[in-house]
């Protein structure tokens, strides 16, 4: 694929074959970041687990203290009093069988996250072919089926995030933005690794965490050294 003369300058910061400490990493993702927009910063991160298997699965939510730097458009299916309390805590669109269908009809998706009162899952249930392919579909584990819809609501906002693997066993997770600076980003990136290496399943055996890179949107790939990564130890 070829590249950019700035991509290609900046690409020069980084070396290919070296395991950068986390701060240096994150730091190197802001200097490389060369478009006119703010870019985000994503890290992907390998784990040591089949993902193939369901004892092996990672998957779970986690607030990050700085946000994502994102607007989030949250959907809520709920009636009645968590119908009031979802749309006072900020969430742009609430519905039940109205939403449903305006989902199916229409092809209605314009939103980011959508969460559902546990009562409104048989309703939800029929849009699965349409939210799951698109990670939307509400689920306990994630936190988006809950019956406390407004606390669920102001995390989205609040810049929650959800990590599960893909089927190469890769998490791919957005971790805020350039301008947050280093700080901030690795305060973010600190939370998500550690909410990842508490999810380690019981079946996975050997080396966790293989390997973490960080990116910004047009930027190059920056290795980040597996056993410097989250505060908490890897088992």
């Amino acid at each position: 694929m070829k590249h950019g003369k700035k991509y290609n300058e900046k690409a020069k910061l980084v070396e290919k074959a070296n395991l950068y400490d986390p701060n240096e990493a994150l730091s190197l993702a802001v200097q490389t970041a060369s478009a006119k927009f703010d870019e985000t910063v994503e890290v992907h991160i390998r784990l040591g687990v089949d993902s193939r298997h369901a004892d092996q699965q990672v998957r779970g939510a986690v607030v990050l203290p700085n946000g994502t730097g994102k607007t989030v458009r949250v959907a809520v299916f709920a009636k009645g009093p968590e119908a009031d309390a979802a749309a006072a805590a900020g969430a742009e669109i609430v519905g039940a069988e109205d939403l449903v269908a305006k989902i199916q009809g229409e092809g209605f998706m314009d939103f980011d996250v959508c969460i559902a009162a546990p009562n409104m899952m048989g309703l939800v249930g029929r849009l699965g072919k349409v939210l799951g392919p698109r990670g939307l579909m509400p689920s306990p584990k994630a936190g988006t089926v809950t019956p406390d819809v407004a606390r669920a609501v102001t995390e989205a906002k609040a810049g929650k995030i959800e990590y599960r693997l893909d089927k190469t066993n890769i998490i791919h997770c957005p971790i805020g933005k350039v301008s947050f600076g280093p700080e901030k980003l690795e305060e973010n990136f600190t939370t998500l690794l550690d909410a990842v290496i508490k999810a380690k399943p019981a079946a996975a055996k050997g080396q966790y965490i293989k390997s973490c890179v960080l990116a910004t949107t047009m930027g190059p790939g920056i290795k980040v050294n597996p056993n410097k990564v989250g505060s908490a130890v890897q088992a």
